[in-house]
């Protein structure tokens, strides 16, 4: 005798895809058969466990009066203040034992109950059919009573027949949602571990002859100009394009003359599919892909991908995004000069696809499928070569396929990431091929393209892509004939990414290489009343990966990062350089396809940093990969003997769907002339006054030599040589990097505690020298360090030179001096901004004439670090003193230290002092991508060597 003491839960833990959905087919958003969205507050009840509660709720009559609510779309850890459990990141290690494909008893269980009313004109005629979304990870449906199935693969679509169940008036839908099962095996992403329906529900009336599942096929010949047209559909029925003069029965091809479409131009002709008994609007875009020559080919023409991959993300609701959020990515995006997407590592919402066609960027649609924590063992029992989870895989590939495939912006299929290698893969390589020949298959992990139409990498150092795009790889005969793309690199946690620009030179240099896509797009910060922004280890997870998820290009509210203004400028479409002292510019279209007609130019003249004068530039209509010489007008004349640049824009010439008329999409900026220096005549001697010297404007403390005022400007603290800088993620570096993790290699010599060892203090006929020794504690090396002031009478000049004493085997965070103010608050500077700017992250600095706040200065980084700094200053005038530099220099301003810095996690944890700290840097170390990629190049090392800078201090009051 045996018996069942709770439900049967088995469906949790089998590895196939679930049962009872209907087969997959084409997603549209409309058409003129009737749909009800079953969106909005949802009665909601949490278990502990999978089997804790019966399933009684999904009957009719079930008394939930009592149960809380919750909004669907949405995830449960993001509702409820806690009460339903909180959110776990993990990037890639399984947050519960690794027993495939059995997950943990305490499994949290969301029974989801929505009582919905069917409008009482809705068509008595043909069936219906309930559609899922989105759900996380496992779902067991009911309506009315009636079991219709359970589902697994959280990013797609899924749908039940439903037509012969719904009654007129009052309908029950109960979903029950585990936030494991075998399927949590297959989504190993990096990304928050997020259950519930998060996706739209809809229920949708299938009319007698409506349309089934249909595929567009629209093919460009670019020799001739021509476009094909063929929609396969199920169901018979006829095709029209209005604009082309097109009306065909499905199945029936049809070539009339296009404009195709691309990323760049992205032309879409509306048409429409009519069965007997339904009209499905279609968006129609003409284009072919191939690999052709060893290259991607887009209507004949090889692609440079400018790339991003893009998680789903909203700070308040995770992956549940409204279409505006949607489109404010899109358009983000094309505002900054991106022309590509990764959808990592799952389907998107497929309305977030409709954007991409509308407003063009390539897309690599990528399936829910990454098996990363299986690294931890070497990939032993890896799913995807155990050919029990093959249906799983193949259902999860023909699901993202047949739902997206009539997108003319997706090139490639992703069989996944980061899931090894295996039979599963090959399987679901060899299903998309032949369900879809006109588009490529994509995958990283398989190095040596046995499966896939492209070689993949991600984070390759510049040197291996180099030699990559000089063929010099190796590797095997297939993947030597085949083009590459880094499908990741630069990665964009906080600070940076730096070497974009190294990078992109590559990419242009070498056919071979076909672009990147930096990861990632936007910070995946969880909006937290006391935090600002939490991240992993928040939420007290067993597990996690902390803020290793705040990663992106912008910051969690959409608001772009520094990282999003060096990218825009680094790949923009149009190549701007001068000669600016014979007033030659060289413009050149670094667009595929695109001529230069939709853009404007114009050039300025500044003068120390002011607009003097400002016209249109005549720039011919270049094709792509042409050049053109244009000749600027003669410089105005200039008595006042400053520093003259020219600033050439490309500007919109009208108003596009993603911008308006005027946004900026690329400049250039170049010199007249040498910059001229400016002059110091040391006139002033120090004068001894009891415990103070007295140097000009400034007065000092006679024993120690520090500075306490300049005019009636008070010193907080002296101007001292400071080489700390609170480390960067890319600092730090990833764990698995250990020789080169500055961050860390900074810590143990100790350049975080650095001593200053008072030697001498020397009033000389012409000077006040100090002499120190600045060190760390335990070590022999150090800094020998002079301070040497002068004064004309009016200003007063600081002069450091800095000699090295020992075996120096690391690079500087900085060189320069840190002191204090007791007041600042506006700043204004001549030099490179409005952002900051460092080594390698700086070709969005342009030199002007800016403003700010010193709370203005910073960067909103999730979590705090070095950041604010502003290069190639001429000048800055903050809290009564203007500062010029000799040669030019980094300044940052802000009201906390570099330790207190260095100190928080969270912005919250920064208060403002009464002082304001002030940088001014000689050097700066670069920045590089080693949070998860390589860090600076040789070149933007800041070595232990000898050097001298100066700064001249005046008072503005």
């Amino acid at each position: 005798m045996s018996f069942r003491t709770t439900p049967s839960v088995d469906y949790v833990e089998d590895v196939s895809p679930g049962s009872g959905s209907l087969p997959p087919r084409a997603w549209y958003a409309s058409s003129d058969a009737r749909s009800l969205s079953l969106n909005g507050s949802w009665r909601f009840r949490l278990s502990a466990t999978a089997g804790s509660e019966d399933d009684s709720f999904a009957a009719e009559g079930y008394d939930a009066g009592n149960w809380a609510e919750v909004t669907v779309p949405g995830h449960w850890v993001l509702q409820g203040d806690g009460a339903f459990g909180s959110p776990i990141y993990t990037n890639h290690l399984y947050p519960f034992p690794v027993d495939p494909p059995y997950v943990p008893t305490e499994n949290p269980t969301g029974d989801h109950l929505r009582v919905f009313d069917l409008p009482s004109d809705w068509p008595s005629d043909g069936g219906a059919v309930l559609r899922f979304d989105g759900v996380e990870s496992c779902a067991r449906v009911w309506l009315n009573g009636t079991e219709l199935g359970e589902f697994k693969g959280s990013r797609l679509a899924h749908e039940f027949a439903v037509g012969e169940l719904l009654k007129p008036g009052s309908n029950v839908l109960a979903v029950r949602v585990h936030q494991w099962s075998a399927g949590s095996y297959l989504e190993d992403q990096d990304q928050w571990w997020l259950p519930g329906i998060f996706r739209d529900v809809t229920l949708l009336h299938r009319p007698s002859g409506g349309a089934g599942d249909f595929f567009v096929h629209a093919s460009y010949d670019h020799t001739t100009g021509e476009g094909t047209l063929r929609v396969d559909s199920d169901v018979d029925g006829r095709v029209s394009v209005p604009a082309l003069d097109i009306d065909v029965a499905t199945g029936e091809p049809v070539t009339v003359a296009v404009q195709p479409w691309t990323a760049e131009t992205p032309k879409l002709y509306d048409g429409v599919l009519v069965t007997d008994g339904e009209r499905v609007p279609l968006r129609i875009g003409f284009r072919t892909v191939v690999l052709e020559d060893g290259l991607i080919k887009v209507n004949g023409k090889a692609v440079l991908f400018k790339g991003v991959n893009r998680h789903e993300w909203h700070p308040e609701h995770g992956r549940a995004l409204d279409l505006e959020t949607m489109r404010e990515d899109v358009l983000l995006m094309k505002r900054h000069n991106l022309n590509a997407v990764r959808t990592s590592h799952y389907p998107p919402h497929p309305a977030f696809l409709d954007l991409c066609d509308e407003y063009g960027l390539w897309v690599i649609d990528e399936c829910d499928l990454e098996t990363h924590g299986f690294t931890e063992q070497d990939w032993r029992d890896n799913p995807v070569d155990d050919d029990r989870w093959t249906p799983a895989l193949l259902d999860r590939a023909a699901r993202m396929v047949e739902r997206d495939k009539n997108h003319p912006s997706i090139v490639f299929w992703s069989l996944g990431n980061e899931a090894g290698t295996g039979r599963g893969l090959t399987a679901m390589a060899e299903w998309i091929h032949g369900r879809d020949p006109e588009r490529l298959v994509h995958y990283e992990g398989d190095w040596n393209c046995r499966d896939t139409d492209v070689y993949s990498r991600m984070y390759a150092f510049h040197d291996e892509v180099e030699k990559i795009g000089q063929q010099l790889d190796g590797g095997t005969h297939r993947r030597r004939e085949l083009p590459f793309i880094q499908c990741e690199y630069a990665h964009a946690m906080g600070n940076g990414p730096g070497g974009l620009a190294d990078y992109q030179e590559l990419f242009e240099k070498y056919e071979r290489l076909q672009g990147a896509f930096v990861w990632e797009w936007i910070d995946h910060g969880v909006r937290h009343a006391e935090l600002g922004y939490a991240y992993g280890g928040d939420f007290g997870e067993e597990l996690h990966d902390g803020n290793f998820v705040c990663d992106g290009l912008v910051f969690p509210d959409r608001t772009p990062s520094p990282g999003l203004i060096e990218y825009k400028k680094v790949i923009e479409p149009v190549r701007i350089e001068g000669d600016g002292p014979n007033g030659i510019v060289h413009v050149t279209n670094k667009q595929d396809f695109a001529d230069l007609s939709a853009l404007a130019f114009e050039w300025s003249c500044q003068v120390d940093g002011e607009t003097v004068e400002s016209g249109s530039l005549a720039v011919p209509s270049l094709a792509p990969g042409e050049s053109a010489e244009v000749k600027l007008p003669e410089p105005p004349a200039d008595g006042r003997g400053g520093e003259r640049q020219w600033t050439v824009r490309a500007l919109l010439a009208d108003d596009t769907a993603w911008a308006a008329k005027g946004h900026v999409v690329a400049w250039g900026q170049f010199a007249v002339g040498a910059r001229p220096l400016p002059s110091f005549p040391a006139t002033d001697r120090p004068v001894p006054d009891g415990g103070r010297i007295t140097l000009g404007p400034a007065g000092f403390d006679a024993r120690t030599g520090a500075l306490l005022t300049i005019g009636g400007v008070e010193v907080g603290a002296t101007p001292r040589l400071d080489v700390w800088r609170a480390p960067t993620d890319n600092d730090d570096g990833a764990e698995w990097q250990t020789d080169t993790r500055y961050g860390t290699l900074w810590r143990t010599l100790g350049l975080h505690r650095m001593r200053h060892r008072l030697v001498s203090v020397e009033a000389g006929d012409d000077a006040l020298t100090v002499r120190t020794r600045v060190a760390p504690a335990a070590r022999e090396v150090g800094l020998d360090t002079v301070y040497r002031w002068t004064s004309d009478g009016e200003r007063l000049r600081l002069t450091v030179s800095v000699t090295p004493e020992g075996d120096w085997t690391v690079p500087l965070p900085r060189l320069g001096v840190r002191f204090g103010l007791a007041e600042a608050d506006r700043v204004e500077w001549f030099g490179g901004g409005p952002g900051e700017a460092y080594p390698d992250t700086g070709k969005a600095s342009m030199v002007g004439r800016w403003q700010s706040t010193v709370d203005g200065l910073q960067t909103p980084y999730v979590r705090p670090q070095e950041n604010g700094a502003r290069a190639d200053v001429r000048w800055v005038e903050l809290g009564g003193l203007r500062i010029e530099g000799d040669p030019e220099f980094w300044f940052t301003a802000r009201r906390w230290t570099t330790e207190q810095l260095d100190a928080a996690r969270h912005r919250t944890d920064l208060t403002a002092g009464d002082t304001v700290w002030v940088n001014l840097d000689h050097g700066q170390h670069g920045i590089g991508s080693q949070s998860c990629g390589p860090g600076p190049l040789p070149q933007y090392f800041l070595k232990a060597e000898p050097a001298e800078f100066s700064f001249v201090f005046s008072t503005t009051r």
